[in-house]
């Protein structure tokens, strides 16, 4: 294991099948490319303009409540619909298109406009874990929808159009590409060892304990061993269970606590307000018991060397396969390293 720290190779992804070339030589060669502007966070704690507010304006004269917690609602610019009149189309296997339904929702995590997970007082986030269930719960009793895709983009560099701290939320008809691939994967592994993947990887990685992170008695944030992107995590719960609805309330805290823990971390990396895409994989919905299932979080951030270079998927990784130089046991000791102490808290 030894040589994996210095010379390339490929690492498997369990999960989707695919592989990622890791090139730890290259974390020498100096940067010459894009830097990013640094992101300002709100300094504000409501904000007039913005359209998640409480009590203002949004699309088509519509008014958001003056809420004091969270807050869901039916995107006013949905990517899917709850009806199509499309009709199947195959010609050959090679041009085909279906029909999608789904139903995309936004939920405010707090009505203030200058917070966000890292930031916000922990009674605050169980509350958003809250409303990410019943989410997960009213919109999978529905008979058409087969998965709830909750997910979070964090900062300008990761498309998101509004500061405000926010989520989305998408119930679809059909299985999402990279939900379909694991669940493919978690069903073959459950039929040929009789146990859980991610149940076996994290018992693998605990004892291990060089790509941990942190954890507390219901949860791990763990590096992966196939990590793509330069500071990714993997967040899996300790107890096998399928998906949000089973939480228990103790799971629920632990839940809150570990979401700003893990935050925390990232902003203090580079002491900036760090960007990423985030998103819960979890059993799909439908009425069906998928043992198969174990409950997790990816988390995707762009940023590389500093708060103003991030990491683009471009040439090879996009024609190839995924490649990444820092490697996942390097980043998983930054990360380990760094206070739960947010520094803009610090005197």
């Amino acid at each position: 294991m030894d040589k994996l720290a210095e010379q390339p190779h490929r690492r498997l992804n369990p999960l989707t099948r695919e592989w990622v070339v890791v090139s730890p030589h290259r974390t020498k060669r100096p940067w010459q490319g894009k830097i990013e502007k640094l992101p300002e966070p709100s300094a504000i704690a409501y904000d007039p303009k913005c359209y998640l507010c409480p009590g203002n304006a949004r699309a088509e004269g519509l008014r958001n409540p003056q809420y004091t917690s969270t807050f869901a609602f039916d995107n006013d610019f949905a990517a899917l619909l709850p009806e199509t009149s499309i009709e199947d189309i195959d010609d050959k296997g090679l041009i085909v298109a279906r029909g999608e339904r789904g139903i995309c929702r936004v939920v405010c995590f707090s009505e203030r406009h200058d917070l966000a997970l890292a930031s916000m007082p922990q009674p605050q986030i169980r509350n958003v874990v809250e409303t990410w269930a019943e989410q997960y719960r009213e919109l999978g009793r529905m008979p058409w929808v087969s998965y709830v895709q909750i997910f979070e983009n964090r900062g300008a560099m990761m498309g998101a159009s509004n500061p405000h701290p926010h989520c989305q939320i998408w119930a679809t008809a059909s299985l999402p590409n990279q939900v379909e691939k694991e669940q493919a994967s978690q069903i073959e592994y459950h039929r040929q060892r009789g146990s859980c993947l991610l149940c076996d990887y994290l018992a693998l990685e605990t004892k291990r304990g060089e790509r941990i992170v942190c954890r507390n008695q219901d949860f791990v944030v763990l590096v992966p061993f196939w990590a793509m992107w330069p500071f990714e995590v993997m967040l899996l719960s300790v107890r096998h269970l399928g998906a949000m609805d089973e939480l228990t309330a103790d799971e629920s805290n632990s839940l809150a606590e570990i979401l700003q823990r893990l935050c925390i971390r990232y902003d203090n990396l580079f002491e900036a307000a760090f960007p990423y895409t985030m998103g819960f994989h979890q059993r799909p919905t439908g009425g069906q018991p998928h043992p198969e299932w174990h409950f997790h979080a990816h988390y995707y951030p762009p940023l590389l060397r500093s708060a103003t270079i991030p990491k683009f998927m471009v040439g090879f990784e996009m024609l190839g396969s995924p490649q990444r130089d820092l490697t996942p046991e390097v980043a998983a000791e930054r990360l380990r390293s760094l206070s739960e102490v947010h520094y803009r808290s610090r005197g």
